[in-house]
């Protein structure tokens, strides 16, 4: 159900935004609060509680978001909440990003890391993708402690995983399918 709440707000916003002529803008106003919602959980918790009402939420986005959302995205948050899709907002923003990102002929790639990767690295990856690709290419790093060392990319459906992890998990298949390690 969250999925296609997600679809079709997200699929509205894209609307919106192609009407207006304001993809770009409002992908990186959506990313840039994406970011906020990962690196502050309380935030998503405060959208996701119950006993705090609706005109709280909306005094809140007035207040405090409006620094960095345009008037449109203000509008579009306030009537997240009033709708009650407010819990699916992480879902509809990477929608949104989804849709802008393939009108604006741009790939994400996420690379997973055991730690943060150096700008320079990222850099280095992001070029060699877009040589790969052909496509404008953007990356996040995500960090992930179990992977041990190396990094896992995922552009579009395609994972490429050079993780110790993975190194450690198909030596342990083939042990135990006969020892042939």
């Amino acid at each position: 159900m969250i999925n296609e709440i997600a679809e079709r707000y997200g699929q509205g916003l894209f609307a919106l935004c192609i009407e207006n002529g304001t993809v770009k803008e409002k992908k990186e106003q959506a990313e840039q609060f994406l970011r906020i919602l990962y690196e502050e959980p309380d935030l998503k918790l405060f959208f996701r509680a119950v006993k705090i009402s609706k005109q709280e939420k909306r005094e809140f986005v007035d207040k405090t978001l409006s620094s960095f959302l345009d008037a449109d995205m203000v509008r579009f948050m306030k009537l997240l909440i009033d709708k009650g899709r407010i819990t699916a907002l992480n879902e509809i923003l990477e929608e949104y990003v989804k849709l802008a990102n393939e009108h604006l002929g741009i790939e994400k790639a996420v690379i997973w890391s055991a730690r943060k990767l150096a700008e320079e690295d990222l850099e280095r990856i992001r070029k060699a993708l877009c040589t790969k690709t052909g496509k404008d290419i953007v990356v996040e790093n995500r960090i992930d402690s179990r992977l041990i060392a190396g990094i896992k990319v995922t552009v579009g459906s395609t994972v490429t995983d050079i993780t110790m992890k993975k190194k450690i998990d198909t030596m342990k298949e083939l042990l135990l399918e006969g020892g042939r390690a």
